[in-house]
């Protein structure tokens, strides 16, 4: 069974930033797609960023230019660096992991899931 620890979250001001980071643990493989998502009250979950397990990496629209993802496959470890936040950015922030090499924009297409770290950005 794999388990996903999200850290990092916090309350910051717009236009600052902040660096959320996703231990794994249990059996993993570098080969496995990773991703952030994120769920705001009264909207639906939403991906965020998500990286294959060949390293190409895939941005939502609302976050390209400002949000970057990357993995360190020896710590076990996914991060998303977030840059110029916004109140919109406002949310519950998700770290997921799916069993295969090229990933899904399906929040269903993924296996594990973790507890999530709140982003709290004033205006």
């Amino acid at each position: 069974q794999v388990q996903l620890v999200e850290s990092g979250g916090g309350s910051v001001q717009a236009g600052g930033s902040l660096r959320l980071s996703c231990v794994a643990s249990g059996y993993t493989s570098s080969s496995y797609c990773m991703g952030w998502f994120r769920h705001a009250p009264g909207k639906e979950r939403e991906g965020v960023a998500r990286i294959a397990g060949n390293g190409a990496a895939i941005y939502a629209d609302s976050v390209k230019g400002r949000f970057t993802i990357s993995r360190d496959n020896a710590k076990n470890s996914l991060y998303l660096q977030m840059k110029q936040l916004k109140f919109e950015d406002t949310a519950m922030y998700y770290c997921a992991a799916r069993r295969e090499t090229f990933c899904s924009r399906d929040t269903g297409a993924y296996n594990y899931w973790g507890q999530g770290t709140q982003v709290t950005v004033s205006s």
